[in-house]
């Protein structure tokens, strides 16, 4: 087994052991700005399709449905999978982010918050060509993640990647997307104290 993997399993295993404090610790975070900024740059006509990509327990899930979106779900660990199901009723696909089994040209955005950066950085590209191809033509892929000086390190039994701006923006570039904006979070702070960078990106 490569060390990927385990790693990535390792990430899901905690997720399992946690679900509930997890949901618990993050069902009442308010990230309006980031469904704002995905939502504003979708093209086309409604209903749209959208996949929440790391869904965890369904809060995100929640909010789209409620807008009469088609939103599906995915995650890694069966725990989550089973809550955000119970929770929402949405379509939740459990499938590890490194063994991804996506429909072509299915949907009109992809909303990856706090998700991607649990990825290895060798697998990166691997995930993306994925999250490109579900993608239609035009459609949109947003992220949000922990910003640093690109270290990976395992962080509270986590595997984790924290990317400063211009590698994340090579990266995404590599895999074929095109930057529509990026912005620091939380709102209003000094950058120093804007821990999140959220980026949104078109598939040409």
């Amino acid at each position: 087994m490569r060390s990927s993997y385990k790693a990535t399993q390792h990430t899901i295993s905690y997720y399992n052991r946690s679900a509930k404090e997890f949901r618990e610790d993050t069902w009442d975070h308010d990230v309006t700005q980031n469904y704002e900024a995905l939502i504003n740059s979708l093209e086309g006509l409604a209903p749209y399709n959208l996949l929440d990509f790391g869904c965890g327990p369904g809060r995100d899930l929640v909010y789209f449905k409620s807008l009469g979106i088609n939103v599906i779900g995915l995650d890694g660990s069966k725990e989550l999978v089973k809550m955000a199901r119970s929770e929402t009723g949405c379509q939740v696909l459990e499938q590890n982010f490194l063994e991804l089994d996506l429909s072509e040209n299915y949907f009109d955005g992809v909303f990856a918050n706090a998700s991607l950066f649990h990825i290895p950085r060798q697998e990166l590209p691997f995930v993306l060509s994925k999250l490109h191809f579900a993608l239609k033509n035009r459609g949109v892929l947003f992220s949000s993640n922990p910003r640093g000086n690109n270290q990976e390190e395992f962080r509270n039994e986590r595997y984790c990647c924290f990317y400063n701006l211009k590698t994340w923006e090579k990266i995404l570039i590599n895999a074929g997307f095109k930057k529509i904006s990026h912005f620091f979070r939380p709102t209003g702070l000094p950058r120093s104290k804007q821990p999140w960078l959220a980026t949104v990106w078109r598939k040409p």
